[in-house]
C-alpha cells in the first residue's frame, strides 16, 4: 500500500471508508475497490458499522455512517466558534440588541455563542442554554431547510406552521414575536457550511417595545450580513 501508516488494520479501514466515499457498495464492490480479501473486507466493514462509521442502506449495501457526520459537525463547530465572537459583537453593536448563535442538537437548540447588549432591558441567553425547537425565529431557521420527514415531525406541537417555514425559505430570514417568551422578539438567518447545508442560526433578540412587532424590518439585513460572514468563514476554512 503506497500510503501505509505502518498500522495495517487502520490502513485497511481507511481503504474501506475511502471506497464508500463515492457511494454505496456491496461486499463484492468493496473487495473490488480496495483489493482486500473478501473475509477481511467483510470483517472491517462490520467492525466499522459497530462504531457507526459505516451503515447499510435499504438494499443492505455498505454506506458511510452517521458518526462521520457527527465528527465533521464537531470540526465545523470549532471553526464556527473561532469566527463567531467578532461577528456577534459587531451584530450587537450595529443593532443595539443581544446577538446569539444557535446549533441544533437533537430535538433542542443550543446557544453556542453570544454577545449581550451591555445595558438596559435585554434578552439574555447564556452560552450553553438549551431551548426548544418548537418556538422562536432561530428554531424556524434550523427547521426550515430540513428534509421533509424530519420537517413534518418537527412541526408537531410547534408554534409555527409549514406555511411560515415556506416564507422563511423564500425570504432567507425568520422573525418571531413573543413566540418563545412573552415580550421578546427576535430575527434570525441561516449559517451555511461549504455544502450549503444550514449548520447554525444567527439571531438578535430583545424586548418587543424596541424591536416592534415587525423586527425583520429593522434588523433582517444586519442578521443576514452576519450569517453571510460566518458562512464565508466556514467556506474559507473548509468547514
Amino acid at each position: 500500500m503506497d500510503n501505509s501508516s505502518g498500522v495495517g488494520v487502520l490502513d485497511k479501514a481507511a481503504l474501506v471508508l475511502s471506497a464508500l466515499e463515492s457511494g454505496p457498495a456491496t461486499l463484492a464492490g468493496l473487495v473490488a475497490a480496495t483489493g482486500l480479501a473478501r473475509p477481511t473486507a467483510h470483517r472491517l466493514a462490520v467492525a466499522l458499522e459497530h462504531h457507526r462509521m459505516v451503515a447499510r442502506d435499504m438494499q443492505g449495501r455498505f454506506i458511510l455512517g452517521p458518526r462521520l457526520s457527527e465528527l465533521a459537525a464537531a470540526a465545523g463547530e470549532d471553526r464556527l466558534l473561532a469566527t463567531a465572537g467578532p461577528v456577534l459583537t459587531h451584530l450587537r453593536d450595529v443593532t443595539g440588541e443581544s446577538a446569539q448563535l444557535y446549533r441544533r442538537q437533537g430535538d433542542m437548540r443550543i446557544c453556542v455563542a453570544a454577545a449581550e447588549r451591555l445595558s438596559g432591558l435585554r434578552d439574555t441567553v447564556p452560552v450553553g442554554s438549551t431551548l426548544t425547537m418548537k418556538a422562536g425565529s432561530s428554531a424556524q431557521i434550523l427547521m426550515a431547510w430540513e428534509e421533509p420527514e424530519r420537517l413534518h415531525r418537527g412541526l408537531q406541537g410547534a408554534r409555527f406552521t409549514a406555511t411560515a417555514l415556506s416564507g422563511v425559505r423564500r425570504r432567507g430570514w425568520a422573525q418571531s414575536i413573543g413566540e418563545r417568551e412573552p415580550g421578546v422578539a427576535s430575527v434570525s438567518a441561516p449559517v451555511r457550511g461549504p455544502s450549503n447545508r444550514v449548520v447554525a442560526a444567527v439571531s438578535v433578540s430583545g424586548p418587543i417595545e424596541r424591536l416592534t412587532r415587525h423586527p425583520g424590518r429593522m434588523h433582517a439585513q444586519a442578521v443576514i450580513d452576519a450569517a453571510a460572514r460566518l458562512s464565508e468563514g466556514l467556506r474559507r476554512n473548509g468547514g
